[in-house]
């Protein structure tokens, strides 16, 4: 009997042996051009047989503004006038340490489950799903708030930060206790905490700050028996102890550069799953074909034994060449023990 995407992913998520690694890509806006050009249809999973389906948001459904600006259901205004994808933060939604006059949005508004019913379409068939919470928290928090102001407030207004990063675990909660009604397999949490070396705020300001939340919103999942995933961009290694202690299951983006990604697949097999791992600034964008298949290769044989979701380490940048792109297909779709 042929086994299906979603329970190949269900191996590997538990650190189980898997016939062949499960994968899933994400593209920035030229590269995902270049791959429908090349393919001649915008319809990219036939020929990339993702492993992951995913619902739910990513930054927050936008408006537009006009001058390439949006903004989002936050009242995040972003400007798109350089980065086409997620944009830059303009202005300050919440200028000053309160949250007097500021409203989250309604968790029952149809724009966050607008993707519900392509759970049933042929397209989710067979693949694992997973419901996407994304700028989930500290994240949202300094879109709103402003990157620096965040900061300040760390040391100058505690109480402020303490309630700020509780509603918007609030919010999110009441986000899961939808989602996970739904046939889905996780919930994926979105959050840059690091750098390309160490936390951003440090691990005595995560650890005071953040991380009570996180246990709460994990715990919410993993309480209904759903899978926790998360992103959190640059060098974090230092906290997945920490996070499985309170509910993570799968990580993602799994960096080279800043981590020995590996020596941490053998360390946490069976503890923790990982996605991704393909260096995004340094094989992908400036190796040779030969490279990137290499370093895919080698990814894939060392996920056979589970615990591994191949990826490249970051959704897919414009620095990267088409045959680069062609290639970490190429690996994923012709292992031995994949069939379409």
């Amino acid at each position: 009997m042929k086994i299906t995407k979603r329970e190949v992913v269900k191996l590997a998520v538990e650190g189980k042996s898997v016939p062949y690694s499960p994968w899933s890509f994400g593209f920035t806006h030229e590269p995902a051009e270049m791959l429908f050009k090349h393919y001649g249809t915008k319809d990219l999973d036939q020929f990339l047989h993702p492993h992951l389906y995913g619902i739910g948001g990513g930054n927050g459904f936008f408006t537009k503004l006009g001058d390439d600006c949006v903004k989002d259901i936050f009242g995040v205004v972003w400007d798109k006038s350089v980065d086409k994808d997620i944009g830059i933060v303009k202005g300050c939604v919440i200028p000053e340490p309160t949250l007097k006059g500021y409203s989250f949005p309604d968790p029952d508004n149809p724009v966050f489950w607008a993707g519900n019913d392509s759970l049933k379409s042929e397209k989710a068939q067979g693949r694992y799903r997973v419901y996407s919470i994304g700028f989930s928290l500290y994240e949202r928090a300094w879109t709103l708030r402003g990157m620096e102001n965040l900061m300040m407030d760390f040391i100058d207004h505690p109480e402020f930060v303490e309630e700020f990063l509780k509603r918007i675990a609030d919010f999110n909660i009441e986000l899961v206790r939808r989602a996970v009604k739904l046939d889905v397999d996780a919930v994926y949490f979105g959050d840059d905490w690091g750098q390309q070396i160490g936390l951003q705020m440090g691990p005595e300001l995560w650890r005071q700050f953040i991380k009570p939340q996180l246990k709460r919103m994990y715990g919410e999942v993993r309480g209904a028996g759903k899978k926790v995933f998360i992103h959190s961009c640059g060098d974090v290694d230092e906290l997945f102890d920490e996070l499985i202690d309170i509910g993570l299951n799968c990580f993602n983006p799994f960096q080279p550069e800043v981590m020995d990604v590996f020596a941490l697949m053998d360390k946490y097999h069976g503890k923790l799953a990982f996605h991704g791992g393909l260096s995004t600034q340094q094989t992908l964008p400036k190796g040779s074909v030969e490279d990137v298949k290499a370093d895919s290769d080698k990814l894939l044989k060392k996920g056979l034994k589970g615990g591994y979701i191949f990826a490249p380490a970051h959704a897919v940048e414009g620095d990267v060449p088409l045959e680069n792109i062609l290639a970490f297909i190429e690996s994923a779709t012709s292992q031995p023990g994949f069939k379409t």
